[in-house]
């Protein structure tokens, strides 16, 4: 990423905008990304990062005409449906997005920046990794971001070539509430949990029997006599029948192992908090929701997501005056995708009606479009209250 805080000439001084600065200290820091290393996080988060991934960025321009109608354009201009559809080089759209969902449930932080070339016009879209981030301000009172990298290095780039997503807004006046404070108990108690597990696992091949014998005994002879017993009446295919007989020189002593092993109950209420952090529950997590489930699901945490995707993207991609003349991206996506076929089947009926296009109804499907199905059709024996001539 080039730095875009570049020397300038003005009155005869050099002058460095990046040095000029005021630090408010106002910062972000990423959680050490051990979050995503949980399998339980990851479970949570995959749902929604797919269907984020899923929605369909598009440029829609309305106009109004003459005569007081709306002219709805799609994709008017190829060089932004080629810049929404493949954002750089690295990657398309859609795994732009389940990159910057990633970053957003983790975070509750997510940047892009904005590539633009001299006429100021948008030619690329790169996601951020920073683990921290700072906002400061230079002598305009220009707002700009420092981001830290793994590596050591840094990066600063003004707010207006930034598109920040965000979730928990809430204390910051500039970033949203990482979650990795408030889950920082919760996934100690699971951690925990599973180290006990493992614990019982491996203490369970320890000492089961003492063989205390009463005269002294060389220690070759004490483990070939510890593996005659165990040979006897331990092994699985012993004909011992359970029982044990030992002689006068022996005492044979059982060990009773005390292993505490959580049970299926406190694993799963753990998991349960976890699930309820995230907005998901198990039916989610293993798909076997029901179509009612799936767009409660959707409407609490998919939708809000692509509405603040699209509300970023149009204001820093689109300048006032081209959102003016009703330039806008949409991040089209419909909880239909995930109904069932008896109610995708249904929606054949509104194709008469003019209501959807024989295309849109293939696309629930998961049909190929057909020449001419854009078209939207009308049945013959309808027409407007208002209409005159013939019935």
């Amino acid at each position: 990423m080039k730095n875009p805080f570049k020397r300038t000439e003005k009155n005869g001084i050099d002058q460095a905008v990046f040095k000029m600065v005021t630090d408010i200290g106002n910062g972000f820091y990423s959680w050490d990304g051990k979050l995503y290393k949980s399998d339980i996080v990851r479970a949570c988060i995959k749902p929604k990062t797919k269907a984020i991934g899923k929605m369909v960025a598009k440029h829609i321009r309305t106009t109004m005409q003459a005569d007081g109608s709306k002219k709805i354009e799609t994709n008017p201009v190829i060089s932004m449906k080629f810049l929404l559809e493949e954002p750089n080089e690295l990657m398309t759209g859609q795994m732009m997005q389940e990159k910057l969902a990633n970053q957003l449930a983790l975070n509750g932080n997510a940047f892009v920046l904005i590539i633009r070339d001299a006429f100021g016009t948008p030619i690329g879209l790169y996601p951020i990794p920073a683990v921290a981030v700072e906002a400061k301000y230079d002598t305009g009172k220009n707002l700009y971001l420092k981001f830290y990298y793994q590596n050591g290095k840094f990066s600063e780039f003004y707010y207006s070539e930034i598109i920040h997503i965000r979730d928990d807004y809430f204390y910051n006046d500039i970033f949203g509430e990482a979650p990795g404070e408030a889950l920082t108990e919760l996934m100690n108690t699971i951690t925990t949990i599973d180290q006990g597990i493992i614990s019982a696992i491996k203490n369970s091949a320890v000492i089961r029997w003492l063989l205390k014998f009463v005269s002294a005994m060389r220690d070759e002879d004490l483990k070939v006599k510890a593996e005659e017993f165990a040979n006897n009446y331990l092994s699985i295919s012993s004909n011992s029948l359970g029982v044990a007989a030992v002689d006068a020189k022996a005492d044979a002593i059982q060990v009773q192992n005390n292993n505490y092993v959580p049970n299926a109950a406190q694993i799963g209420g753990q998991t349960e908090r976890v699930y309820a952090f995230f907005n998901t529950n198990d039916k989610i997590v293993h798909s076997t929701y029901t179509e009612d489930e799936w767009i409660s699901y959707y409407e609490q945490c998919i939708e809000p997501v692509g509405v603040q995707m699209s509300g970023e993207y149009t204001r820093k991609l689109f300048t006032r005056r081209e959102r003016g003349f009703g330039n806008q991206v949409v991040f089209e996506s419909s909880n239909l995708t995930f109904a069932s076929m008896a109610t995708k089947l249904k929606l054949a009926t509104y194709v008469d009606r003019g209501i959807m296009t024989p295309n849109e109804v293939r696309e629930y499907l998961g049909l190929t479009p057909i020449d001419g199905g854009d078209v939207a059709l009308l049945r013959k024996d309808t027409g407007k209250l208002d209409g005159e001539g013939d019935e």
